[in-house]
């Protein structure tokens, strides 16, 4: 899964380099290496991974503390803190409005209804949707919250994470079947994410929902993990359909990469 880690030359450049001001771009620097550290970290852990001085970091520390954006735990290490959340849930309905115009282009060139959905804790969360135009009522909606192991979204957004966090994972929320052919033991969505690497794709036939077939892809180095899909009747999403199909999805999400980690040009697809 992609991580945003930023390398210690980046901490220490200085602010005419990048044109920015320089403690802004320490403090979102030390914000995201919380994050890739799990969300909590001392500050000698911050020091050298930034490259930056311990007087430095305690002061930025401590700005964000005031801001509500860090928080001091008892045992004196630092917290992501609560007024992250906020941003994070308008962000992530706004990564859903950016991704609406490659959706459609997807509903144009498959003909099947588009989703875009996001590792949220341990579930996915549909964050954007364009029907197509058959009608046909399916488990995917926006705002939706499935677990990940019965979903093409799912396999794809944990393809690539280490066995024993999926094994963690799966532990935590169970793995109930929502059909008959849901995968239900941590070895068979092993296995099933095997496959998916080897492919560049995933695939969930029928294991949410009966009769509907899903095929998806991850979106490459985006900010946060997500996954690009179409979905439709097993009678038209087909094997041959498939291989015209994977390589459009493929495309798409490459290009909302790039659109995503440019957020001026989002809509010019």
């Amino acid at each position: 899964m992609p991580t945003s880690s930023a390398s210690t030359t980046d901490a220490a450049k200085p602010a005419a380099a990048t044109g920015g001001v320089q403690s802004l771009e320490r403090a979102f620097d030390l914000l995201e290496r919380m994050a890739d550290a799990g969300g909590e970290v001392g500050l000698s852990e911050l020091s050298s991974s930034s490259g930056l001085p311990l007087p430095t970091i305690h002061r930025l520390m401590r700005t964000l503390v005031a801001c509500g954006y860090v928080r001091q735990q008892p045992n004196r290490r630092y917290a992501l803190g609560p007024r992250l959340i906020r941003l994070g849930e308008s962000a992530a309905r706004l990564l859903g409005t950016w991704a609406r115009p490659y959706l459609a282009r997807l509903v144009e060139e498959t003909g099947e209804t588009a989703n875009m959905a996001l590792l949220d804790g341990d579930e996915i969360v549909y964050v954007a949707q364009v029907p197509s135009k058959h009608s046909m009522r399916m488990f995917t909606e926006v705002g939706r919250r499935v677990l990940p192991h019965s979903t093409g979204v799912g396999k794809a957004l944990l393809a690539h994470t280490p066995p024993e966090e999926v094994r963690a994972l799966l532990a935590r929320t169970g793995m109930p079947a929502a059909t008959d052919k849901t995968i239900t033991t941590a070895e068979g969505f092993l296995s099933a994410l095997d496959q998916v690497r080897a492919a560049g794709y995933a695939v969930d036939d029928s294991e949410q929902e009966i009769g509907v077939r899903c095929i998806a892809v991850s979106v490459p180095d985006s900010p946060t993990a997500a996954a690009i899909s179409i979905s439709g009747p097993a009678g038209r999403v087909t094997e041959t359909a498939t291989e015209r199909i994977v390589p459009i999805l493929q495309g798409i999400a490459k290009e909302l990469s790039t659109a995503l980690a440019n957020p001026a040009n989002n809509g010019q697809a």
